[in-house]
């Protein structure tokens, strides 16, 4: 695995120090690596948000959606037997 060193001022050091040791992790490594892994998710969250967004126009999944689509699935069930 590839690595990575960075700078911190003394205060952000012991911060990371403070959550290592309140919330499990077994290094600053770890604790770092989770930080980026949540900001990466939330990144290709944001993608797929804007993606959809821009797919075209939308359609209300409401109830009467849903029924609609039940009731072609009951035509075909129905053409098919």
């Amino acid at each position: 695995m590839p690595t990575m060193n960075i700078s911190l001022p003394d205060d952000l050091k012991e911060f990371i120090d403070q959550q290592v040791a309140e919330n499990s992790f077994m290094t600053s490594s770890e604790y770092i690596r989770s930080l980026v892994r949540k900001e990466h998710a939330v990144a290709k969250l944001r993608a797929m948000i804007l993606e959809g967004m821009s797919s075209g126009p939308t359609i209300p999944m409401d109830e009467t959606y849903f029924e609609s689509k039940r009731e072609r699935l009951r035509q075909a069930v129905k053409k098919a037997g």
